[in-house]
């Protein structure tokens, strides 16, 4: 049987096969275009899939370019959804539906290792989360990313360009302390976090990067553990441990 893992985010969709024995095979990806993804990803694709696990927190009419993609190739699909309590993850949203899918996977992930950690994802938000070694999820943040601040500057300022620049502490030139002030949020956000995080549980937890944007920042976060497909490893979990659970809508 045919099984795979598609993490359909914001910005890419990232895709890799799923073995019998529950392990992920290589990662491929591809970005959105005007609306659409890449014509190209689809030769990345077997002609047929038996069963398709999806996570996505894009919109809903990218959501339907996916899944009809699959349903060409005879997929049964399973789509992904944030619970309550899987797999001794516990978390602290009392409306589960009000924390996104790809945050709960990444957790799930997390606590694979049974350690208390702080899951740090960029992509197009930067999202904060803290889990204690039992599993439980003890809340988190949500703020825009490096990539995002950059982008909202140039919409309302024009001059302000929307990438490029190096990073400095005190920079010398506009592009240079674009990147710089927006990276720096980002930094002193993840290091704010990580303070809290250490006097909340009594020990510092393990920090965890993933997502697109987390390359940019990893080199520059202390003891940062990078992880950058965290997202489709909670997904094989999901497909494991919710085997018999019934969806919201059935």
């Amino acid at each position: 049987m045919s099984t795979w893992l598609f993490d359909l985010g914001n910005t890419r969709l990232k895709f890799a096969p799923l073995d019998g024995d529950g392990r992920i095979g290589a990662v491929q990806g591809t970005a959105h275009v005007e609306g659409g993804f890449d014509p190209e990803w689809l030769e990345q694709l077997p002609a047929r899939i038996d069963v398709a696990i999806v996570a996505s927190v894009a919109s809903p009419a990218l959501r339907m370019i996916l899944l009809d993609a699959l349903a060409a190739r005879g997929a049964q699909v399973q789509l992904a959804y944030t619970l309550p309590t899987l797999d001794g993850l516990t978390i602290a949203y009392a409306d589960p539906s009000r924390l996104g899918v790809d945050r709960f996977l990444a957790l799930l992930s997390a606590h694979a290792d049974g350690a208390p950690a702080l899951v740090v994802g960029v992509g197009t938000a930067l999202t904060v989360d803290l889990i204690d070694g039992g599993g439980r999820h003890l809340g988190g943040r949500i703020a825009p990313s490096p990539t995002l601040m950059r982008e909202a500057l140039h919409r309302r300022v024009a001059q302000l360009a929307p990438s490029g620049g190096a990073y400095a502490e005190f920079a010398d030139d506009t592009d240079d302390a674009l990147v710089s002030g927006c990276e720096g949020a980002a930094l002193g956000l993840i290091e704010r976090s990580l303070l809290a995080a250490t006097a909340r549980i009594g020990t510092r937890p393990r920090l965890l990067l993933h997502g697109g944007g987390g390359d940019a920042l990893r080199n520059r976060v202390p003891d940062a553990q990078w992880r950058a497909d965290l997202v489709l490893h909670g997904l094989a979990r999901w497909h494991r441990a919710s085997a018999g659970i019934a969806s919201p809508e059935g």
